[in-house]
């Protein structure tokens, strides 16, 4: 089982966090949830935000492809990269993820 290393996050995880055993073919965002990394999923996993928005350090190339929905929506998200995903699209395969969580979401329902 592959393991989520998460960079320090100054709200949601300050000191970081290893996920070991993570297990493979669930959305890291319900991995996230399930190891007590409160990650903003305003939309309940159904791709209609942008609040879980991750970008994969190490390991992107492992998950599962991205679709058209997926790159419309990341559009939308602040502080975009390459290595950008939703996470609750994000499916974890065998290799080990560095994710890092972005200082800021873009949450109307929050502000």
């Amino acid at each position: 089982m592959p393991k989520i290393t998460v960079l320090p996050h100054t709200e949601i995880c300050p000191n970081g966090k290893i996920i070991k055993d993570a297990p493979e073919g669930l959305s890291i965002c319900k991995i996230l949830l399930a190891n007590n990394i409160a990650i903003e999923h305003a939309c309940e996993l159904v791709c209609a935000c942008t609040t879980c928005h991750i970008i994969v350090k190490e390991g992107y190339d492992s998950l599962n492809d991205i679709d058209d929905m997926e790159e419309d929506m990341l559009d939308k998200a602040w502080g975009l990269s390459h290595n950008s995903r939703l996470s609750c699209q994000s499916i974890l395969g065998s290799v080990d993820l560095v994710i890092e969580i972005p200082k800021y979401t873009i949450n109307h329902a929050k502000e």
